[in-house]
């Protein structure tokens, strides 16, 4: 009985972290202020650009924003939907327009334009403000990716009820800017081909919770979906059909429409491991091809990696990087490195012949590799990007500017930060959105995933970026992401596998905290996920559920000691 009692009073004070009311914002704004007034939208509202030679994608973002708030129709997540809310809009004033505008001196430059800036220099801070009388709402910013984010928090405050589109929060101010330059969401397109459309769609949803890099793990072992000019060979060889294949103008399109929806494309060819799809077009440059039992050479089937000792393959790969990288907007592109085994080159000819000709050893050959592939990725403008086990498992020369992602435990990015690189937490035992599946390989009826349980919204919550990790190395922070990688996954399952769970990363690199500096915790998000999620629904995605729809009109009611 004690216990129950401690829980609802801590419960109660968390919840008045935040002003009463908000549960619609996700994620969380950094400075935050609300009432308890009634505003609708006029039916005649509209957004104002107060920006000369206003850009077309912001003019876009506008009309976007404007047929969401037309037919989001969310109604709240109450009991009733919204029916007790009629009496205080009876007496409520009507908006009738948002202005938009950049603080002075500040460029005009597009959306497309400020999303692929290099990490840090990007300006996504905004304000926002929203009278109770009706007069003209404000959205200011420096630049045109603050004012994109700005849209999309204005499109989270409404509900729906009656004919009517209004806010109970009135007045509202919001001073906002992201704790991380870097939240992403990684998938893998090649173990199973996403279409064209889940690709769009889920670009879509990072937007609304402002999720501005998708690490797009566009090739693998199992199929090479990606059309090169320079390489025709690989996608008309290594796809799973001539239908699932990425052309270089599919590429461009999720491009284009990523970085209108301020979102950096992060592209991923993963080497030298993870690559024996190569070897259907070059099986000179693949090493244990196919070799059984794959377990012996490979984390999972097939077996093949490249022969990094040889030159023609060091030549080959930065050739075949370099090309897909100059196509590329982004400054990041990544080279994978994760998962190399070394088994495959224990009696393998080839390259046991270069390595006693040349008197280097493995690690020697990969260093020479890695600074080829490298060099060529920095030659064409782009930052390499790696998987951990390039810093902690081998002895490499990467360049200074080189980002690490920590994937195979969050207690592993405090021996990234001790070799000065600048890291991206993905970790496994948090973000990995594929965990908790079941084995997937067959003839193993009683095997797990390999990185079981689930993965929950709240336990990824729940993970701390700056852990384990000296004060000094919190820049080398950059951010973080989830991640899916698609051995059990594909185009019917995506929505719900990935959300509403990916937004609760995109809340921990936004906000980092509540607007009062507390710390973001599970009690106090529930309702607000809860939000974003019905309103996912309404905006055509399929994810999950929380939970009963019980729990979700009575806020609290479902917690464990409730």
């Amino acid at each position: 009985m004690a216990r129950s009692s401690t829980f609802g009073l801590l419960a109660f004070l968390i919840g008045c972290l935040l002003p009463s009311g908000v549960l619609c914002l996700w994620p969380i704004p950094t400075a935050l202020e609300t009432g308890t007034t009634g505003l609708k939208l006029a039916p005649y509202f509209n957004f104002e650009i107060d920006i000369p030679g206003a850009p077309a994608d912001l003019v876009e973002a506008v009309a976007q924003a404007k047929y969401y708030l037309e037919t989001d129709k969310l109604g709240r997540l109450v009991v009733g939907r919204g029916v007790n809310d009629t009496a205080a809009l009876r007496t409520a004033q009507s908006l009738s327009s948002l202005k938009l505008s950049l603080t002075q001196g500040a460029a005009v430059e597009s959306i497309s334009y400020e999303s692929v800036k290099a990490l840090g220099t990007r300006s996504e801070e905004y304000a926002l403000t929203i009278p109770e009388d009706g007069s003209a709402a404000t959205l200011t910013a420096n630049s045109t990716l603050g004012l994109y984010r700005g849209l999309t928090t204005f499109g989270q405050l409404w509900y729906y009820y009656g004919g009517e589109t209004y806010t109970l929060l009135a007045p509202i101010a919001i001073t906002d800017a992201p704790a991380y330059p870097f939240r992403g969401l990684a998938l893998d397109t090649s173990r199973n081909f996403y279409p064209m459309e889940d690709l769009l769609r889920t670009l879509d949803a990072m937007s609304w919770v402002k999720i501005n890099t998708f690490h797009w793990h566009i090739t693998d072992s199992q199929s090479f979906p990606l059309e090169v000019a320079q390489y025709p060979q690989l996608a008309m060889n290594g796809a799973y059909s001539p239908e699932e294949t990425y052309s270089a103008s599919d590429v461009q399109y999720i491009v284009a429409y990523a970085n209108a929806r301020g979102i950096d494309i992060l592209l991923e060819i993963d080497t030298p491991g993870h690559t024996a799809i190569i070897g259907e077009t070059y099986p000179e440059y693949v090493a244990c091809f196919y070799e059984s039992p794959w377990a012996t050479y490979a984390n999972e089937p097939p077996a093949g990696q490249l022969r990094f000792a040889l030159p023609e393959v060091a030549n080959f790969t930065a050739s075949l990087l370099a090309d897909v990288a100059r196509t590329m907007p982004s400054t990041m592109f990544s080279t994978g490195g994760d998962e190399l085994n070394t088994a495959c080159y224990t009696n393998d000819y080839p390259t046991q012949q270069e390595l006693n000709a040349t008197g280097m050893t493995l690690n020697d050959a990969l260093n020479s590799f890695t600074m080829a592939t490298h060099g060529a990725l920095v030659a064409e403008g782009k930052t390499p990007v790696v998987w951990e086990e390039m810093v902690l498992d081998w002895n490499l020369t990467l360049y200074n500017q080189t980002i690490v992602m920590v994937w195979i435990s969050s207690e592993d990015a405090a021996a990234v930060a001790d070799k000065g690189f600048r890291l991206v937490q993905v970790p496994s035992n948090y973000f990995y959105l594929d965990c908790g599946a079941g084995e997937w390989l067959g003839d193993d009826p009683t095997g797990n995933s390999w990185c079981d349980p689930f993965k929950t919204w709240s336990n990824a919550y729940t993970f701390d970026p700056l852990a384990n990790l000296t004060e000094a190395q919190y820049p080398l922070v950059l951010g973080g992401a989830q991640a899916l990688w698609s051995e059990q996954s594909g185009p019917q399952n995506l929505d719900p596998i990935v959300w509403p769970r990916a937004a609760s990363s995109a809340e921990i690199f936004w906000s980092a905290k509540q607007p009062g500096g507390a710390a973001l915790n599970v009690t106090e998000a529930l309702p607000r996920l809860h939000d974003v999620r019905y309103r996912m629904v309404q905006r055509g995605l399929m994810p999950i559920q929380l939970q009963p729809q019980w729990c979700a009109l009575r806020p609290d009611a479902c917690d464990l000691y409730a």
